[in-house]
C-alpha cells in the first residue's frame, strides 16, 4: 500500500459523521413533528431559514460558523470567558459546523415522513389517551422508518463529504480536524495522485453503497406500501 495513506482521516470523518447524525436525529424528531403538524404563518419562514445550508455555498456558512465560534463574537468571547472553551480548530468546532450544515438533510425526510401520516391516526391515538410523546414515538415514528433511514443514511454520507465548512472551522489539524475530504485536497496540493486516488476512490465506494441502500429502501417501501 502507498506509504503516504493514512486511515486516520476516515475513521475520522466516521466518527464526526456517526456523532452528527445521532445528534442532529435527536434535535430534528421534535422540530420534524412540530412543523409537520404546524398550520402557523411562520411555518415557511422556519422551514426556509433550516433549509438554507442547502443553497448557502460552504465556504459562506462556514465563515460566519468560524466568526460565531471564534473569540471575535459575543458568543465565543463568553465560552472563553466563562468556560476557557475554544472551538475553532477542535473537533468539537467542526461538530457543531456539521450539524448545522447537514441540518436540512436530517429535517427534510422525518417531516415529509410525518406528513404522510394521516391525521385520523394522530387523533385516534389521542382519543385512545396516549400523549404527543408517545403518539410520536410509538405511533408516528413506526410508520416512518423509510424517512427515517433516509434521514439517518443521508445525512451520515453528507457529512463524510463534507469539505468547505469542516476546512473554514477547523482547519487541518492531524488527529482533530483532518478530514477524509481534507486530506483528499492536501494530497492534490503535495501532486501525490496516487494517495489522491484511493482517498477518493475509498469516498466514491462509499457514496455508491449510500446511494444504492436509500433507493433499496425505498423501492422495498414502495412494494410493501
Amino acid at each position: 500500500m502507498n506509504p503516504g495513506f493514512d486511515i486516520e482521516p476516515f475513521l475520522l470523518s466516521f466518527r464526526l459523521a456517526g456523532i452528527t447524525t445521532f445528534l442532529l436525529f435527536l434535535i430534528c424528531v421534535p422540530l420534524a413533528w412540530k412543523l409537520a403538524r404546524s398550520r402557523s404563518w411562520f411555518k415557511p419562514i422556519i422551514e426556509a431559514l433550516v433549509s438554507m445550508p442547502v443553497v448557502l455555498p460552504p465556504t459562506v456558512l462556514g465563515f460566519y460558523l468560524l466568526i460565531l465560534l471564534s473569540g471575535r463574537s459575543p458568543f465565543g468571547m463568553m465560552l472563553k470567558q466563562q468556560f476557557d472553551i475554544d472551538l475553532v480548530f477542535t473537533f468539537e468546532g467542526i461538530l457543531i459546523a456539521s450539524c448545522v450544515y447537514s441540518f436540512p438533510f436530517m429535517l427534510q425526510p422525518l417531516q415529509s415522513g410525518i406528513e404522510q401520516i394521516s391525521d385520523e391516526l394522530v387523533e385516534a391515538s389521542y382519543t385512545l389517551g396516549k400523549s404527543r410523546f408517545q403518539t410520536l414515538f410509538h405511533v408516528i415514528l413506526p410508520n416512518i422508518k423509510p424517512s427515517i433511514l433516509t434521514g439517518l443514511i443521508i445525512t451520515f454520507a453528507h457529512t463524510v463529504g463534507e469539505f468547505g465548512v469542516v476546512l473554514m472551522v477547523g482547519g487541518s489539524i492531524q488527529g482533530e480536524t483532518r478530514v477524509a475530504s481534507i486530506a483528499i485536497f492536501e494530497m492534490v496540493e503535495l501532486m501525490d495522485y496516487r494517495t489522491a486516488h484511493i482517498y477518493s476512490m475509498l469516498l466514491i465506494a462509499f457514496s455508491f453503497v449510500v446511494l444504492m441502500t436509500v433507493y433499496l429502501i425505498n423501492h422495498h417501501h414502495r412494494k410493501t406500501g
